[in-house]
């Protein structure tokens, strides 16, 4: 029985620590701001850029996006915008080329690598001093690309990551709040990594890295901007969430699909840690070794231990009021879930049941990554996620 209790115990600890007890000894870390680093004498104020937006089969979608990349805050003649197209066989190419006139250049890779391949293959055609790397379902605000770049001042920053905000069409169904809720919530809690030490992940929506950075090689099978963060801290460097470069994220059309989403890039985040296991090491990385732990290795041991708490609760109820009665909240909660997978993407789901659903199928799909990882089962191959209509305005 003692043993038990220690069990549910510590797994309830894994969840609370995750969520509630790491970000709040960040903010008390953070109630002592950093001091930024000095700037580069003799930097340029405009550095000259280059923007890669790889692509699969975004023929509905391209021509907008180019539209607002080329509308964007910076001087023409020092950007380089470079779409990556993955093999697209939808007619993206074709929409790409006509943009040719206007500065932009396609690359086509000859058969379908995925994203990571794509960002490697485009490297040496790169002539910028900072590197942009966006995707094609996003609206990145005007301001967002000089937000980032000016954080390069700083010579301790390697990255810099947009602030991304999840999106609706109002005129849409409202089929999976819950992912409003969870992004706003790791953006508050890269802020504070920020404010600490820097964050361990960027966004893969919208970031920023010196060359010198993203010209070392990173394997296909790897996420290419959770490692870009990992990287800028083995030189020497630290990746940071800028506040105001605002990437309007749109939220996934269905549950489903962001289980799917979610499978993938977890499974990738798993083979890039594994890589980079060193940087856990805190004799060698400081604290960038804990905010790495309880970022990323916490959440992701999180459904384990939910495993072993509703197993030990399983136990305990045999003679205990009080574990039955978790027990039965606990089914409450996957019902509610239950529900919400169910229907996601058919009608409105009240919060009651998206975020339950967004969460409970958040951590599925964690186990579902691990069981890939252990099985040495690649990540699937990308498939860009089909967001919704973007809003106009």
């Amino acid at each position: 029985m003692l043993m038990l209790g220690v069990v549910l115990a510590l797994a309830l600890g894994v969840g609370l620590y995750a969520y509630v007890g790491y970000p709040a000894i960040l903010k008390l870390l953070s109630l002592r701001a950093r001091t930024p680093g000095a700037a580069r004498r003799g930097a340029s104020n405009v550095p000259r850029i280059s923007i890669v937006v790889p692509v699969y089969n975004e023929a509905t979608v391209i021509a907008a996006t180019l539209e607002r990349i080329l509308a964007i805050d910076y001087p023409v003649d020092r950007r380089q915008i470079l779409v990556v197209s993955d093999a697209s066989s939808d007619g993206t190419d074709e929409i790409v080329a006509q943009f040719a006139s206007r500065g932009i250049d396609l690359l086509r890779l000859p058969r379908r690598q995925g994203k990571t391949a794509a960002e490697n293959a485009a490297r040496p055609l790169l002539t910028g001093e900072i590197i942009v790397n966006t995707d094609a379902s996003v609206r990145v605000d005007s301001g967002a690309i000089r937000a980032l770049v000016a954080a390069f001042a700083d010579d301790s920053v390697g990255v810099a990551s947009a602030r991304d905000v999840s999106v609706t069409n109002l005129a849409a169904a409202q089929v999976n709040g819950g992912e409003g809720a969870y992004v706003g919530y790791e953006m508050w809690i890269r802020g504070l990594e920020t404010a600490v030490d820097g964050i361990v992940g960027a966004s893969g929506c919208l970031y920023a890295i010196r060359a010198s950075l993203h010209m070392l090689p990173v394997r296909e099978d790897l996420s290419r901007d959770f490692a870009a963060a990992l990287t800028a801290r083995e030189h020497g460097f630290r990746a940071v969430s800028v506040q105001d470069a605002i990437c309007y994220v749109p939220r996934g059309v269905s549950l489903h699909q962001e289980y799917r989403r979610k499978v993938r890039t977890i499974t990738r985040g798993l083979a890039t840690l594994a890589e980079r296991r060193a940087l856990l090491n805190p004799l060698r990385y400081g604290a960038f070794s804990w905010m790495l732990f309880s970022h990323k290795v916490c959440r992701w041991l999180l459904p384990w231990a939910a495993v072993a708490a509703l197993a030990a609760l399983g136990a305990l109820a045999i003679t205990a009021a009080w574990a039955r009665a978790l027990l039965a909240a606990a089914g409450i909660v996957a019902a509610l879930a239950g529900i919400g997978w169910r229907w996601s993407g058919n009608v409105r789901l009240p919060r009651a049941l998206s975020l339950p659903a967004y969460l409970v199928a958040g951590n599925v799909a964690v186990l579902h990554a691990w069981l890939r990882f252990f099985t040495g089962r690649a990540a699937p191959v990308w498939e860009p996620t089909r967001r919704d209509a973007l809003p106009t305005s």
